[in-house]
């Protein structure tokens, strides 16, 4: 898998410099398509052998990186819905009881109902037992 970028740069970090449209197009393509860098440099215009290279560059800047965060929670936003509403109908209608239950169960923990963590305790030192069956 390719990696995208190394790091992130926050939205409140950055200053307001408006991007290209070039970069804007890049940036949408990979968050739409979740293509590698390469397709993407190439379906965004970016031109010769050393389209890679252009389209990592303008990935690195603070202002790019910002809109690219942007769009990917805005995508997760839109999406979100459509996996809750997915959660709902494999909860009320899967075929198996067991996806039916961790439907359910996923449903309950994102409302905050999440069952109670098992933990096994573990007592230090020594003790006997004495059993007299007499």
């Amino acid at each position: 898998m390719t990696k995208l970028i190394p790091k992130l740069t926050s939205l409140s970090s950055v200053p307001n410099r408006e991007i290209t449209g070039k970069a804007k197009l890049l940036v949408d393509t990979l968050v739409s398509k979740g293509c590698s860098i390469t397709e993407a440099s190439k379906l965004a215009g970016y031109k010769g052998n050393s389209s890679r290279v252009s389209a990592s560059r303008m990935l690195r800047k603070p202002e790019v990186q910002a809109y690219m965060m942007q769009e990917i929670q805005r995508s997760l936003g839109l999406n979100s819905a459509k996996a809750a509403s997915r959660l709902v109908t494999l909860s009320q209608g899967a075929k198996s009881e067991y996806v039916q239950l961790e439907a359910s169960k996923d449903i309950l923990d994102r409302a905050g109902f999440k069952a109670p963590e098992k933990h096994q305790h573990l007592v230090g030192g020594d003790f006997s037992i004495n059993i007299d069956l007499s």
